[in-house]
């Protein structure tokens, strides 16, 4: 299966920066590089690919802040004969 779930902490400009980077290569129609916190992975999506869209907000009686997100997801499917094809190589 493999995956990849990274979490850093970076500037708005920053977060900024690398979504336009990866909106590029998506846009280029080659591979896609993830690249976060030193853990990356190497993927090519195919035709068609379906984005979904999250926002969130979390907040509970006697808290002080609430919790929000933006979640991206862009999925595709790949053909893959074996678990082996269908796996992510994932470089730490």
């Amino acid at each position: 299966m493999g995956e990849l779930e990274t979490e850093e902490q970076k500037s708005r400009a920053e977060i900024a920066t690398y979504l336009r980077d990866l909106a590029d290569q998506l846009d280029g129609g080659g591979d896609l590089t993830l690249d976060l916190g030193g853990t990356g992975v190497q993927m090519s999506p195919t035709e068609p690919v379906t984005f979904k869209l999250e926002g969130e907000s979390d907040w509970s009686q006697g808290d002080t802040e609430a919790k929000q997100s933006i979640e991206f997801e862009l999925v595709w499917w790949r053909e893959a004969a074996t678990a082996e094809e269908g796996t992510l190589d994932v470089q730490e």
